[in-house]
Formats: C-alpha cells, sequence, structure tokens
C-alpha cells in the first residue's frame, strides 16, 4: 500500500477499507508517514467525510495502537465523561469529585486545549505542582486509593490519537464528526471504563454548529460504546454563549472549586449536576436520575465533594491550599474591561469569538509549541438577555502581554450583539440520548 493512493482514494469521496485505515494509522505511529501527508489525508476526510463503518475501523484501529486497560480487578463500575469541547467547559473539575466522592471509580484521561476550546489537562496544571503525567501504574494506584485520577495520555494509550489530536488542533480539521469520535472512543474505551456519558456541545462556540449534526456525532459515540459492551448516554448542550463566567485556565479552576463549595454560576452548576447524574445511575450508586441530582446535592452540601478534591490534588503532587486560598494559582498582572457600546439587551454571543480572545491574550495554543499562560483568560460579566447600560462592563480581559489586548478587545465588541428587545437564554440541555 501507498499512502498517497489512500489520500487520493478518500479526497475522491470513496470508501477507505480497515485494512487502508490499519496501514495509515500504524505508519503515522511508528513515524513512517509523514506530517504533511496525514494532514492531507484528516483534510480529505474533513470534507469527503467517513460511513459510519469508516469511523468504526478507525477507532478500533486508534484504540489498538496502543494499550487497553483493564481495572475489571477493582470490582465496580468505572465511569468517565467527555465533553466535545467549548467556551468555559471546566465540568470535568467538579465531576470526579463528586462522583468519586460517590463511591464510583473515576478514570479520567483527558486532553490539552483544541482551537478556541480549552482543555482540561491545561486548567490541572494551573495548580502547582499538579501531575498529569502519571505513569499507568501511579494511574492504577491513584485510583483505587482516591477513586478516581485524572491524567494525559501515556506514551501507552492510544498513541496515534495523541499524534492525530495535536495535528488537528493546528490544520482545521478539529471539527469534523468522524475524526471526533475516533478521538474520544480510542482514547475513552483504552481507560478500562464501562460507562461514558458524553456533553456534545452545539452552537457559536462548539465545532458541531447545529443541533442536527450534533446529534448525530453523539448517537456515533453511544453506537460505538454500545458495540463493546459498554453504558452510553450522551447530552447535547449549548455553546452559544461560554458556560458560566470564567474562560482560561486558573480562572476556571476558582470558578470549579467555587461550584464545589456550592456557589458559582447557575448555568455551570446546572449542568454538573445532571451530567454527574447520569454518571452516578452509571455507576449503581443512584437508581435513577432524580436520585442521582439529590445524591449531587447531598454530596456537595456534606463538602464531601471538595475534599475529595483535596485528595485528588494531594495524590497527583499538587498544592492542596490552593481549595482554600486562591492566591496560590498564577494570576494575570492587568485588567481590562470591555465595555457595551449601546443601551439594550444581550440578544447573541459569538462563543467562538470569546474564546479565540482568551486564546489571543495567551490562554490557548495557536500553534503545536505554543506557551500557555495559565493566569490569563477573562470573565463574562454580560449574558445573553442581561439588560446593559452604555459603558458597562460586558467582559474583564485579564492579561500579561499588552500586545495583543487591543486585538482581543475587538474580539470581544465583535462577539457581543446588543438589541432593544430582551431575548431569552438559550435552553441548557437541548436533548438527552441514551
Amino acid at each position: 500500500m501507498r499512502a498517497v493512493d489512500i489520500i487520493a482514494k478518500k479526497r475522491d469521496g470513496r470508501e477507505l477499507s480497515r485494512d487502508e485505515l490499519g496501514f495509515v494509522i500504524k505508519a503515522y505511529t511508528s513515524g513512517e508517514l509523514a506530517d504533511y501527508q496525514m494532514s492531507a489525508l484528516l483534510m480529505a476526510i474533513y470534507l469527503r467525510g467517513m460511513t459510519r463503518g469508516e469511523t468504526i475501523a478507525l477507532t478500533e484501529e486508534m484504540l489498538h495502537s496502543g494499550v487497553v486497560i483493564d481495572f475489571s480487578d477493582l470490582g465496580g463500575p468505572r465511569v468517565d465523561k467527555h465533553s466535545t469541547g467549548g467556551v468555559g467547559d471546566k465540568t470535568s473539575l467538579v465531576l470526579a469529585p463528586v462522583v468519586a466522592a460517590a463511591g464510583v471509580f473515576v478514570p479520567m484521561i483527558s486532553g490539552r486545549g483544541l482551537a478556541h476550546s480549552g482543555g482540561t489537562l491545561d486548567k490541572l496544571e494551573s495548580i502547582p505542582g499538579f501531575r498529569i503525567d502519571l505513569s499507568l501504574d501511579e494511574f492504577r494506584w491513584t485510583l483505587m486509593k482516591i477513586g478516581t485520577a485524572l491524567i494525559g495520555q501515556t506514551a501507552e494509550i492510544a498513541p496515534a490519537d495523541k499524534k492525530l489530536y495535536a495535528l488537528r488542533d493546528v490544520t482545521g480539521t478539529v471539527a469534523c464528526a468522524p475524526l471526533m469520535a475516533a478521538s474520544i472512543m480510542s482514547k475513552k474505551m483504552a481507560e478500562g471504563i464501562t460507562g461514558l456519558v458524553s456533553d456534545v456541545k452545539v452552537g457559536s462556540g462548539a465545532f458541531m454548529k447545529s443541533e442536527d449534526d450534533a446529534r448525530a456525532l453523539a448517537q456515533v459515540l453511544i453506537d460505538i460504546a454500545h458495540g463493546m459492551g459498554k453504558d452510553a448516554a450522551a447530552l447535547i448542550t449549548d455553546m452559544n454563549q461560554p458556560l458560566g463566567r470564567a474562560v482560561g485556565n486558573s480562572l476556571e479552576v476558582i470558578e470549579a472549586l467555587e461550584a464545589l463549595k456550592g456557589n458559582g454560576p447557575s448555568d455551570f452548576i446546572h449542568l454538573c449536576r445532571e451530567l454527574a447524574a447520569e454518571m452516578l445511575v452509571m455507576g449503581r450508586v443512584a437508581p435513577d436520575v432524580n436520585r442521582g441530582r439529590t445524591l449531587y446535592d447531598e454530596l456537595i452540601e456534606s463538602g464531601a465533594a471538595l475534599e475529595k478534591m483535596r485528595q485528588i490534588i494531594e495524590a497527583q503532587s499538587g498544592d492542596p491550599r490552593v481549595v482554600d486560598d486562591y492566591a496560590l494559582l498564577p494570576a494575570a498582572a492587568h485588567s481590562k474591561k470591555v465595555l457595551a457600546r449601546a443601551y439594550g439587551y444581550v440578544t447573541a454571543i459569538d462563543a467562538e469569538g470569546v474564546g479565540k480572545a482568551s486564546m489571543l491574550l495567551g490562554a490557548g495554543r495557536a500553534r503545536l509549541d505554543s506557551e500557555i499562560d495559565h493566569g490569563v483568560g477573562l470573565l463574562v460579566e454580560a449574558r445573553i438577555g442581561d439588560r446593559v447600560e452604555r459603558d458597562s462592563s460586558l467582559v474583564t480581559l485579564h492579561f500579561n502581554d499588552e500586545a495583543r489586548v487591543e486585538e482581543a478587545v475587538g474580539l470581544i465588541a465583535k462577539a457581543y450583539t446588543i438589541g432593544a428587545e430582551s431575548a431569552e437564554p438559550p435552553a441548557l440541555i437541548k436533548a438527552v440520548l441514551r
């Protein structure tokens, strides 16, 4: 086989065989296939799509490019959650401690930021000393001791996905349903889980812009999981404005810690509660989602979830004092408010534009080798439906480098639509698929 023939075949819209996909994945993982050739294939897939058979075959080839963990000896359900990525999405930092505090194992292998969306690993690395690079033995030990562990992909787990994930981020091929499904499920099925709850975002700040596309992706995720004998559910959730108020790594860590203390923005708390309820049902500690919601409330109110977060941070070499002292987290030296240009109501927000503004300040990566500034980001002060006065604050930027601030201000100003008539905020949860 030749890579150029496979690229041309997909370029022309024809279906690739399992053998062809296996050849490409093995060659790219081993380094025999160059980045430029894989970039060409990714773009061909992005433009031409993949059949369900191709998607499943790609997922399985990526899954078996590395180790598949077996945690069955732990003797209980193992449940994880995956989000397709959005702006201000820090739910994993709440869900892992909540669900683990209920006695469910939560092995969580997460990713870094993609394009304008933030990554769980980047947020965790805001915590001084926090290690996301645990070995598989350390991963198992932490899971047994604490009930959860939050790590990045090791060299052993789906190495094909690790390489492809980074390449997609810089080649404009992130928002592609089959590539997203294969990436998500190859990683998650390697974790040794028994169930997966997916949070599939839709809207201006999501990779899926239409609800039909989001539903299609969610169904593929569920089909792959069921085909591998796993429990699965998916929530279709709104990303037409940032989730919560904080966008940027340490700022989002603070908001997540506040949620574990029972505080924080109502939309963020609502989504955490609904996702947790699904996970708790899969973990066999709640008979239905109503009891799952109640159990979430109990774990927050009792302080058990917050205490579990302290344990997680300490077990992964972080400084647990950050739970009570946010001054220990990285912080930006400067701030600047972006002001409304007119009186009226916020009728729309381009959440992707907000995410790009945060990335521009240094909270995300424009290139593979870009350095993250964990202290920068922004706080959203006006949301859809809010009334604003002329020169009232829409967003506060937190930054260290003044060179890109005016460009970020321009992105925020452009992202906001202010009208004379009030607007209803979009429904946060649009559908639940099982």
